[in-house]
């Protein structure tokens, strides 16, 4: 199967959206649509749907649009039910025939249908309600479940992972890898663009550009793009300049007139190279440090119970002063009712809580980002800031994407993700010690997701937050809390040891102790969620040092890491040095080379000190907190 948009044009409105652009799908790619928000994803995908059309240019010289044989195209957003009344047996029935009922293709349908239901997690006897008690996120659920089965040749998604949680769209991804036909997917979903997608098209002013590999890949090869065009621009700009200075020099003396005219005429057909786009997201470099350390516990709680009427958890856990700690659960788990009742929004149904001595919190929640105001972005930032100069505000605003234009824009006119950074902004400039973030980065495009991402790995502080956002929760936790249907559960480690974790419980029938404890026994003992009599059968120390020896364990496995890239890069440096003739270590190369090898050396110090550093402040922390075990 081919598709092919070849020099297309999309106008809308009079605004060219889609600019000439080129664009295929082979066989049975699985390729994802990335850019801002506004750039015109979603208007491709009206495209190839046929909801949209072509403009009539004269001027394209390619075919448009051309496919190699009669295919089919399934749109998520095209999906609606016409009878709220039937059943969602009936519903999803209707796309097979009855006429043989015991087919084998029959058979085949509805196992395949009963994998995707429960995939979705929807339980066996929903099938029997009729679609209108459903809620709209679960019709959405819905459609789409009829969708896959339909089996379109392109499969259009626009944001598929909206309405589901963690579990289905893990399920959704392994069934999307598998799928033996097209996808094209829209999606801010960073995680699940990286584990489905082979291809990335990347739409940008209205332009198209196709990258070979998933998401990470497609991050690097910009990125190697960018540097390289910077360096040839650079370059061109220096020949440029040194031309312009013959000319100035020679172009009134006689002699030399026409030679001045030669160097003009070079500089007149230069093709020019454009200067790159600055990196779309903004980068911390320094770090975010709150005002104040606080209480070395942020957080205790103490068999607290919580809920509106009826208790529907039951937590006692300990927060650690600079610990990031995702909580992940399904919708409905509780995440949030937690939130607002350790920030005094919801009072306890039994039980306690104690927030720490000069703990100073920072909270959003998911309306945080609703403001509605006439004020503009300086201003209303101003007002959290009185002592800024109008320079300085306009210098952190521009760390959070707010260019000069955004700056004076009024609130009212932002969308719900540039609403959401502005608070954020406020929030983290103002240098709390204790971060409680009910998601994020929700309605955020991927360069301010990517922006956000660096100003929480930048603070130093401790977080607390729910996210679906997998791949921000991968970036920026250091631990997780889960909750699942059998209590509140402390995991030590990040996302990706937590899925590793997750893939080997699937594969046997062992519990989650069992799991851990064959990775490392030393370990298991120091999670909070193992029963304590189970804990310490063979613990050595209490909670409190197996988690803190933990810490210790890790600081130093990064001074190691530091220790042996110097040695790498001494003995890359030994090896090009005996390598070298004389000619070749008088030459200017040479030279350039041990500049880039004497910054590396300078880098790499200062990142092994800055480690010496950390694990130093660790072990203190150790000799402190258990110097009566270490008697």
């Amino acid at each position: 199967m081919r598709y092919q948009i070849e020099n297309g044009t999309v106008s809308l409105g009079g605004k060219t959206i889609l600019n000439h652009i080129d664009f295929s799908i082979k066989g049975q790619e699985k390729i994802a649509v990335v850019g801002r928000n506004g750039a015109g994803k979603t208007t491709l995908l009206r495209l190839i749907s046929g909801e949209l059309s072509l403009d009539r240019d004269d001027k394209r010289f390619g075919k448009g649009i051309t496919t190699d044989k009669a295919i089919s195209i399934g749109f998520l957003h095209q999906q609606s039910f016409s009878n709220a009344e039937r059943t969602v047996e009936e519903e999803i029935l209707s796309l097979v025939s009855e006429e043989n009922i015991f087919s084998k293709e029959r058979y085949y349908f509805e196992k395949e249908y009963d994998r995707i239901f429960t995939g979705f997690g929807f339980k066996k006897e929903d099938k029997c309600k009729k679609i209108g008690q459903f809620s709209g996120g679960e019709q959405t659920k819905l459609a789409f479940i009829k969708l896959l089965l339909s089996k379109p040749d392109i499969l259009l998604l626009d944001e598929p992972t909206n309405h589901l949680d963690i579990a289905s769209v893990e399920w959704l991804e392994e069934y999307l890898v598998s799928y033996e036909k097209a996808i094209i997917m829209v999606s801010h979903d960073r995680f699940f663009i990286d584990r489905t997608a082979e291809i990335i098209y990347e739409l940008s002013d209205g332009k198209l550009m196709r990258y070979v590999g998933n998401y990470t890949e497609y991050k690097k090869q910009k990125e190697k793009q960018r540097v390289s065009q910077q360096k040839k621009y650079d370059a061109q700009q220096k020949e440029i300049a040194r031309l312009n200075e013959l000319i100035e020099k020679f172009k009134h003396k006689p002699k030399k007139a026409s030679m001045a005219r030669s160097k003009k005429k070079v500089l007149e057909r230069m093709q020019k190279v454009e200067k790159p786009d600055k990196e779309e997201a903004y980068i911390f470099k320094e770090k975010l440090q709150p005002l104040m350390p606080g209480a070395k516990n942020v957080l205790e709680t103490e068999h607290l119970k919580i809920g509106y009427k009826n208790p529907i958890r039951e937590l006692t856990l300990r927060i650690r002063r600079g610990q990031k700690i995702a909580v992940l659960g399904a919708n409905g788990a509780g995440k949030t009712t937690f939130f607002k009742t350790i920030i005094g929004q919801l009072q306890p149904i039994s039980g306690k809580y104690i927030i720490g001595n000069g703990i100073a919190t920072g909270y959003f929640d998911q309306h945080s980002g609703e403001i509605q105001s006439e004020k503009r972005v300086e201003e209303h930032f101003g007002e959290c800031f009185p002592k800024l100069t109008e320079k300085e505000k306009r210098q952190i605003l521009g760390r959070y994407l707010f260019s000069s234009q955004k700056a004076n824009a009024k609130i009212s006119d932002l969308s719900g993700g540039e609403k959401s950074r502005l608070i954020l902004a406020e929030i983290l400039e103002s240098r709390p010690n204790f971060l409680v973030l009910d998601e994020p980065t929700n309605h955020m495009d991927l360069p301010a997701k990517e922006t956000m991402e660096s100003a929480f790995s930048a603070y130093t502080g401790t977080m607390l937050f729910i996210s679906h956002d997998r791949y921000f929760v991968s970036k920026i936790a250091d631990a997780l809390l889960l909750f699942e249907e059998d209590g509140v559960k402390y995991y030590p480690f990040n996302y990706e040891h937590y899925l590793h974790m997750l893939k080997k419980k699937r594969e046997g029938d062992q519990t989650w102790a069992d799991v851990v404890e064959a990775e490392n026994t030393a370990l298991v003992e120091g999670l909070l969620s193992v029963p304590a009599k189970e804990r310490h059968q063979s613990a050595r120390f209490n909670t409190e040092q197996s988690y803190t020896d933990w810490q210790l364990t890790l600081a130093r496995e990064q001074l190691e890491k530091c220790q042996k890239n110097i040695e790498y890069w001494q003995k890359q440096a030994a090896t090009e040095l005996d390598n070298l003739t004389f000619e070749q270590y008088q030459s200017e190369k040479w030279t350039k080379r041990k500049r880039e090898l004497h910054k590396r050396f300078e880098e790499l110090s200062e990142e092994y000190l800055q480690q010496n550093l950390i694990w130093y402040e660790k072990y203190q922390e150790y000799e402190e907190a258990f110097s009566d075990y270490l008697e």
